[in-house]
């Protein structure tokens, strides 16, 4: 069992702060991944959980025990690093075996934990390797198992794909994700890319210059952003964000005049005059002849399974619409669009509007 948590976390260099009084609750056996743009202060705060950076103010409990000034090696937890930081003259058991060498662990019960956790990992016949004759996805593996074998009450994972070329990060991924069904252990993963959060999180928490945006599971960040940068980070391709101006409104509906022109409709009251801003996911936007957003075709991409288009509609963004593999649509072509699903709203502060779902 492990339960983290943070309350009112913070951290300043000097008179600079960097984490903002964070909030927030980690259960036992979930898997929660930190997301957000370089510099939000992600990986700051995955140290100052780890014990690598020392937590300026508010509480760090771990099963309900304040943790502040426990030493890292005393915290029962694992750290999993962006660098696999391997001894090249050891063999991948020697490596995973490494800190339970330094414990005092027996030989024994070393051999027995190494053995199980390059079975876990399909490490078994790279065991008498040197990290120089590995792969990339292997060494990452040996750098996991090397946390598996202290059997710790939870994993810290700093971007541990982030050396990996893109066939190893998925298959790394996957790997990621079984070994969390495997060990049934609390794990928190650090990452700048918003696929892997949404592909491998029970919950992501949303960061942004040091505080949180947003915390929810994947489909709730998809569907439901909290606010404007929410709604830009958690999709891709993003979530098109138009700013609009309410024309008029007859208190059940109100229409709304995009950039560049075009008509919308949304199903609440707002007041006249007021700027807010729509969100539609790429997918909600349908090519139509009655749509009344219309738009001229500047680039098109082909990624096998769909095609991607992008239409100047006179905004400040093109409009970012999912098609067919097999749409004919053409460069410079002019099309009408209308969104097919739910849009989202938000408001001058760029906080979301609720809206009736249909």
């Amino acid at each position: 069992m492990c339960t983290l948590e943070l309350k009112n976390l913070r951290k300043a260099y000097g008179n600079i702060e960097v984490i903002k009084g964070i909030d927030l609750t980690i259960n036992d056996r979930e898997f929660v991944v930190f997301v957000g743009p370089s510099g939000c202060g992600k990986s700051t705060l995955l140290r100052m959980i780890a014990g690598l950076e020392e937590i300026t103010g508010g509480d760090l409990l771990i099963d309900g025990v304040r943790v502040n000034d426990v030493p890292p090696d005393k915290r029962g937890l694992a750290m999993v690093f962006q660098s696999y930081a391997l001894y090249p003259h050891m063999t991948v058991a020697d490596n995973m075996a490494f800190a339970l060498r330094l414990a005092g662990v027996p030989k024994a019960e070393r051999d027995a934990r190494v053995q199980v956790a390059a079975k876990t990992l399909q490490l078994d016949a790279l065991l008498d390797r040197k990290p120089a004759n590995l792969s990339g996805g292997q060494r990452q593996r040996v750098a996991i198992g090397r946390a598996i074998v202290r059997q710790p009450k939870a994993f810290l994972f700093d971007e541990p794909l982030s050396n990996l070329d893109a066939a190893l990060r998925v298959q790394t991924r996957i790997e990621i994700a079984k070994l969390h069904n495997d060990l049934q252990s609390t794990m928190i993963y650090v990452t700048h890319d918003q696929i892997e959060a949404m592909t491998l999180a029970d919950r992501i928490v949303v960061f942004n210059a040091g505080h949180i945006e947003q915390v929810g599971t994947p489909l709730e960040l998809y569907h439901n952003p909290a606010n404007l940068f929410v709604a830009g980070f958690i999709g891709s391709p993003k979530m098109n964000l138009i700013g609009a101006e309410v024309e008029s409104s007859n208190g059940q509906s109100s229409t709304l005049r995009l950039e560049g022109g075009s008509p919308f409709t949304v199903p609440t009251a707002l007041g006249q005059g007021e700027k807010v801003t729509v969100g539609i996911r790429p997918e909600h936007i349908a090519v139509t002849d009655q749509g009344t957003i219309s738009g001229r075709v500047e680039v098109i991409e082909h990624l096998g399974n769909e095609t991607i288009a992008y239409a100047s509609i006179g905004g400040a963004e093109p409009l970012t619409v999912k098609l067919p593999s097999a749409s004919t649509v053409q460069l410079g072509e002019t099309l009408h669009f209308a969104p097919r699903g739910h849009a989202a709203l938000f408001n001058q502060a760029g906080q979301a509007i609720a809206l009736p779902r249909g």
